[in-house]
């Protein structure tokens, strides 16, 4: 046995005791490192299923882009309300395009001097148009105002102001020119014809204006015709016709606001010249362009001469 006073005993005494008391303890902190290590687990399992969602989320399959069905619609330049109208029917729009063509509220022709405009005639601008599938005639009418709207604002109307012209006069006189001038190089040479003609107060004679009123464009006109009762009649009206014939391009829209500075009063087609104008600036030069014309016509068996000879 172990003395009472012996220092060594005492000494093994108390590590034996420190020693149980560290096995009372463990199981404790074994149960506490437990506890942590199952909340890191979670916190760990937490943030590898929001990263899977956020995975999901970024990179799942886009939706299928949707599909807009259009169609194009060009409207040649010189076409009037009605021609355009088989165009837009022919095209599939829904609607009646004449009806939905009378006025909008996308352009008053009053603002630009038409105070008494009866439809849009002359402003339904020619361009190429798409618009979706199932389009509407009205829809097609928008386009064709906005665009005109925006190519107007372009042209210098200062000379035709300088006139006392508004701009429906210079739209209604583009609208002559193109019917008339045959060769883009020749539209500010008609332009002047007019302007010169309505300052010397001579009825303009231009037959695009009385085949709009009796609606005849392919066959020659007759004297019934050439006679008819009709403010559209530049031989037996003076002045311009009531608006335009149809829709200009901005060409001739151009050329109307500002024609050639030159003093032809009169013209007719050149023979054989392809759709030339032959221009003269006295009646007796203009008898000889015309007598000139009619031999070449008589020589082609009566067919007109001014073709490109195709």
């Amino acid at each position: 046995m172990e003395k009472a006073d012996d220092p060594a005993a005492a000494e093994r005494a108390q590590r034996r005791g420190e020693r149980e008391e560290r096995r009372r303890e463990r199981p404790g902190k074994n149960f506490r490192r437990l506890g942590v290590a199952v909340a890191l687990l979670a916190v760990f399992l937490g943030i590898a299923a929001i990263a899977a969602l956020a995975y999901r989320h970024f990179h799942r399959a886009a939706p299928a882009p949707v599909v807009v069905r259009t169609i194009t619609v060009t409207i040649p330049e010189g076409y009037t309300r009605a021609q355009t109208a088989e165009i837009a029917k022919q095209e599939g729009l829904k609607g009646s395009y004449e009806k939905a063509s009378v006025s909008s509220k996308y352009l008053d022709p009053a603002r630009y001097g038409g105070k008494n405009a009866k439809d849009l005639e002359g402003f339904l601008f020619p361009d190429t148009f798409e618009l979706e599938k199932h389009a509407t005639a009205a829809n097609l009418i928008q386009l064709q105002l906005e665009d005109l709207k925006r190519r107007i604002a372009g042209v210098d109307m200062a000379y035709a102001r300088s006139k006392n012209l508004t701009v429906y006069d210079v739209v209604t006189i583009a609208s002559m020119i193109e019917r008339e001038a045959g060769v883009a190089s020749q539209r500010e040479l008609v332009a002047a014809v007019i302007y010169n003609r309505l300052h010397e107060g001579m009825p303009l004679g231009i037959d695009a204006t009385t085949r709009f009123a009796t609606g005849n464009y392919t066959r020659p006109l007759t004297e019934s015709e050439l006679a008819v009762d009709s403010p559209y009649n530049t031989r037996t009206h003076a002045g311009l016709p009531p608006g335009p014939i149809n829709s200009p391009g901005l060409a001739s829209i151009e050329a109307a606001a500002r024609p050639a500075k030159v003093d032809y009063l009169y013209y007719v087609a050149e023979p054989g010249a392809c759709n030339e104008l032959a221009f003269s600036s006295t009646e007796a030069e203009f008898n000889a362009d015309v007598e000139r014309y009619n031999s070449a016509r008589e020589a082609a068996g009566g067919n007109s001469p001014d073709s490109c000879g195709e």
